[in-house]
């Protein structure tokens, strides 16, 4: 997909309640959920354990963690969009995360980004928030659905 690009923060106000664009795919590799285990320290067998998932696990595979899926938001929001103009910005959190489906080892996951509110801040800022739904390759029911909150300062 190609990433959609925006001239300067105070333009967001306009597209509020609009898709802003989908990502790319991403594999979940076994290698991945693994240093996210190590990064974490969160080593439970679900996510680890691969002979032990290929008898207990209902499809026979490990899972990614739920916060390794909530992790890549901002990488694939990076290929989403571009916002111009901006001399800063921050991450401001989470209204909202649900994790609706556990992701297998080897899927495939991108994201799909719904702005739903951009709120002028002091300093030239804008908050913005956006819905952002984590899809698996093959499967109706998303991995994960968030309304993140970022704030962009315009140059």
């Amino acid at each position: 997909m190609a990433k959609r690009e925006f001239a300067h923060p105070s333009e967001m106000q306009k597209h509020v309640g609009e898709e802003i664009g989908v990502s790319d795919w991403v594999e979940i590799t076994q290698e991945r959920i693994n240093l996210f285990a190590d990064a974490t320290g969160d080593h439970q067998w679900i996510h680890v354990d691969v002979e032990r998932a290929k008898k207990d696990m209902p499809g026979g595979k490990t899972i990614a963690h739920g916060f390794l899926t909530l992790s890549l938001i901002p990488m694939l929001s990076h290929q989403i969009s571009h916002i111009n103009n901006v001399r800063n910005g921050i991450n401001y959190g989470c209204n909202k995360v649900r994790f609706t489906s556990p992701v297998p080892a080897g899927s495939k996951v991108r994201a799909r980004a719904k702005l739903i509110a951009a709120d002028p801040m002091d300093k030239g800022g804008v908050r913005l928030t956006n819905q952002v739904t984590i899809e698996i390759d093959g499967q109706e029911r998303p991995a994960c659905v968030a309304e993140t909150m970022s704030i962009v300062y315009g140059t």
